[in-house]
């Protein structure tokens, strides 16, 4: 792929400069011992490489520059780096087209490191995640993000325990990205006109190993102020600002690629908020090829990916139209040359009004030639959602998958924890397909487990003694929220809870009988310590609440070195937290939870999980690697499913975790427990991890759509225009056809179904006339009928059998479009049944 901003190694500064400034080192622990020479104190308070090399004087560097054992150590570094950049990967090998794709992923936000903080939470992390797996396999993708001057908001605290919103800037210089140059070397811009004139985005660079971030943001100086301030914060002010952030993201981000001489095969947009991306695809094709833009949409949608992470109506985007029609009207005249009411229809429902809004996940469905959802369970929350989009569909054709998410490992792994891993299943073990991680944990002796989790423990309650100072609320050496420093124990069970604070995630599940919580946590014999850490959107004043009564609990005279709250949690809170904990807990209202993903980061450490049966518990949850919440079953919602699941929970705690934790054997080690961790690490660390998640997206989504857009991309545009046709043909017949008399006889045991259809001006190979029959908790009877010969009226006989197990009234003739190069029923719902 084009790369106009390379760095290139000059000289020994250069060179560690060049690595600082390659994300790799977030989860490449060799690089540790290079930072920590450099500056020991800021990078064990930070582990950030950049902020390092900021803060590393220039003679201190060119001292250790001219000292051999530094230069032997960077010089070997630097060869590692390159070798692990160079040497082929698992795609290398999984990919036969030539030439190979390229996908280009695009996300409202990535979490890749806290020195590059434009992340909020589960979204960014799924992006960042993917993005690093990517790299350790080698899958070509370029990804597209924006750049945010004051990101997501940072917490703090009121002298009453109230949750502050606080936004510092995110200066570009102290970040670890580079902007974007033209080949002459002049920074890029890239031009958007707008009806009122010309608009600039600015492009910024993140080196992420193999992988590529760019970044857009809107504070060009020749912008008028309101146009600046679009990229200045994640999920913050209205409608009118979300609209325009992500219009800079899809119709900006993909005509940067271009700019860059880029044209990948595949776009992956990750949630609908990029959904503009193909709009602007297909703004790009018209060019190249000379077609309409309904032509070049068909196109683009062949290679098009997206990826729902929603589970109410309510987390999707919506505008409405009017506001779409002011910022949109120009760009679809202009540059589209289609009326904007076409462009409206995408984002409305089906048969909507016109004044419906402009629903961002129905524009994406619409652009899209598939479409996935984040777990097993989510693929059914999210058909009963699109749903409405397929009318007359059964819920269970609604063409929606699943890829279950998983977390990029090496990210999350303490380095106690990775050598722990590489001794017993090697250093290569997440560059691959897996098979042989699972055995090597098996054969890891109990005493070397138990004594990593101590370590790990340890470290993480001297991380939260030594650091509750500088991230509690303290101002003027003075304290100001009043919440107790912890005194925790490094031999105590300790239990994590941290994430959004959403009334959704019932994050006050385990003070629905504070007093029992108290009993839980102080008792003498078997104590336990809990952190937790989460915040609450500044306009969610319901998951503030939330907060505030845990800040009351913790500050309970009887709780106060039992519990805390660890302020401002970002990425280097979670890391800390995942890789320390023994016990991971989460509540979600079932089923409302798409996927989540904190739980996965404790499996490499470790840490067990007790969770809700919701997301990708749903799909690992069992008794010989965690504990379930409840009986896994949907009991809505209200005070008294709360009430049943924190007394599951509860008595989980007091009779089964917390007893198994303390039932040590002569050695000190607790061998049931033990146990437990074993299995989980050996076999959901594989199977939840970002690895088989991008793995899972390359053979069963990149590489099909790459092939199915190249084909319709091929005699310049050829197979879209006849898809333009078949759809033209098939909406001016469509009403006509009706079914003819039903006729059903009994051959032995089989039922032999006979119908006559009158297709009109549609003929027979443009549709597939079905028997169904639904099934009970499973997946529907489909059979094909069979053509026979034509009728004198124009019909034409079809004909099938099947087991006379069941009724014959259980089966129902229908007939659906059909096209070989079109997806049925994503691109055309074409469907109608024998009443």
């Amino acid at each position: 792929m084009s790369d106009m901003t390379a760095p290139c190694n000059t000289s020994g500064e250069q060179a560690v400069t060049d690595l600082a400034l390659d994300l790799h080192w977030t989860w490449n622990h060799a690089t540790d011992r290079l930072w920590r020479q450099l500056a020991p104190d800021i990078w064990d308070h930070t582990r950030n490489a950049w902020a390092v090399l900021l803060n590393t004087p220039r003679s201190r560097l060119r001292a250790l520059l001219a000292t051999p054992d530094f230069r032997d150590m960077l010089d070997q570094l630097v060869r590692a780096h390159a070798e692990s950049r160079e040497k082929p990967a698992w795609f290398t090998q999984a990919c036969t087209m030539a030439p190979p794709p390229t996908i280009a992923y695009f996300s409202m936000e990535y979490m890749l490191d806290e020195a590059l903080p434009i992340y909020s939470g589960g979204l960014g992390n799924v992006a960042g995640d993917q993005l690093k797996a990517a790299s350790d396999l080698g899958v070509p993708v370029v990804a597209v993000g924006l750049l945010y001057a004051q990101g997501y908001f940072r917490q703090g605290f009121s002298a009453t325990g109230q949750q502050e919103a606080l936004y510092p800037i995110n200066d570009p210089a102290q970040l670890p990205i580079t902007p974007v140059c033209d080949g002459n070397g002049d920074r890029l811009r890239v031009p958007f006109r707008i009806a009122t004139g010309q608009i600039w985005l600015r492009a910024w660079r993140a080196r992420v190993g193999r992988t590529v971030l760019y970044l857009l943001d809107t504070n060009d100086p020749d912008n008028p102020p309101a146009i600046r301030c679009i990229t200045t914060q994640l999920y913050g002010g209205d409608d009118t600002l979300r609209l325009r952030q992500e219009m800079v993201l899809g119709i900006g981000g993909w005509r940067l690629l271009r700019v860059l001489g880029l044209r990948p095969d595949v776009c992956h947009l990750n949630e609908g908020h990029a959904a503009f991306a193909a709009l602007e695809r297909a703004c790009g094709l018209m060019e190249d090829l000379g077609i309409p833009f309904v032509h070049a949409l068909t196109i683009a949608r062949a290679g098009t990916v997206f990826t729902t992470h929603t589970a109410v109506p309510a987390g999707f985007d919506r505008f409405a139209p009017e506001l779409v029609r002011r910022h949109l009207d120009f760009y679809a005249c202009h540059d589209l040359r289609t009326d904007i009411a076409e462009i409206l229809a995408l984002g409305q429902g089906e048969g909507a009004a016109p004044d419906a809004p402009f629903n961002m996940a129905w524009l994406a469905l619409r652009v899209s030639g598939a479409v996935n959802a984040v777990s097993r369970l989510h693929e059914q929350v999210s058909r009963a959602l699109f749903n409405p989009q397929f009318p007359r569909w059964p819920q269970g054709e609604v063409p929606v998958s699943h890829v279950t998410n998983g977390v990029h490992v090496p990210t999350w792994d303490s380095a106690a924890a990775d050598a722990l891993w590489t001794s017993a299943t090697g250093k290569d073990r997440w560059l691959g397909t897996l098979e042989e991680v699972e055995h090597g944990v098996r054969a890891i002796p109990d005493h070397d487990l138990w004594h990593s989790r101590m370590q790990a423990r340890a470290a993480l309650v001297g991380f939260m003694v030594g650091q509750h100072s500088a991230r509690a609320c303290f101002m003027g050496g003075r304290h100001e929220c009043g919440m107790p420093p912890p005194a925790f124990g490094p031999d105590v069970l300790t239990i994590g809870f941290a994430r959004r604070f959403a009334t959704y995630k019932r994050p006050d599940l385990l003070l629905h009988d504070p007093d029992r919580l108290a009993r839980i946590l102080t008792r003498a014999d078997r104590p336990a310590q809990l952190v937790i850490a989460g915040k609450a959107h500044p306009r969610d004043m319901a998951g503030q609440a939330l907060i505030t009564r845990w800040m009351e609990f913790i500050r309970r005279p009887d709780v106060q070195g039992h519990a805390t709250f660890l302020v401002d949690y970002d990425m280097s809170i979670a890391r800390r937290l995942v890789e320390g904990v023994d016990l991971w807990i989460n509540t979600p209202l079932r089923p409302w939870e798409a996927c989540g993903t904190s739980g996965m980061k404790v499996l490499v450490n470790g840490g067990l999980n007790v969770s809700e049966p919701d997301g990708w518990w749903a799909e690992a949850g069992a008794p010989d690697v965690g504990w379930v919440i409840g009986d896994g079953m949907d009991h809505g919602e209200g005070p008294s499913r709360d009430a049943h699941d924190a007394d599951s929970l509860y008595t989980l705690l007091e009779h089964e975790i917390v007893p198994l934790f303390y039932q040590r054997d002569g050695e000190g080690v607790p061998r049931d427990w033990v146990a437990i961790m074993r299995e989980s690490m050996a076999r959901l660390t594989p199977r939840f991890s970002a690895n088989r998640a991008v793995r899972h997206y390359t053979h069963g989504f990149y590489l099909p759509a790459a092939a199915a857009y190249r084909a319709r991309l091929a005699d310049g545009g050829a197979k879209a225009a006849d898809i333009g046709r078949w759809r033209q043909a098939m909406a001016a017949g469509w009403a006509d056809i009706r079914f003819g008399t039903l006729q059903v006889t009994r051959v032995a045991d089989r039922w032999r179904i006979h119908v006559d259809l009158h297709l009109g001006s549609i003929t027979p190979d443009m549709v597939r006339v079905q028997l169904y029959a639904d099934v009970p908790a499973g997946s529907p009877i489909v059979v094909p009928m069979t053509a026979g010969a034509g009728g004198r009226d124009g019909s034409v006989s079809y004909d099938a059998e099947v087991d006379a197990s069941r009724p014959a009234t259980d089966y129902t003739p229908r007939v659906t479009g059909f096209h070989p190069d079109v997806s049925i029923p994503l691109e055309a719902s074409f469907i109608a049944w024998q009443k």
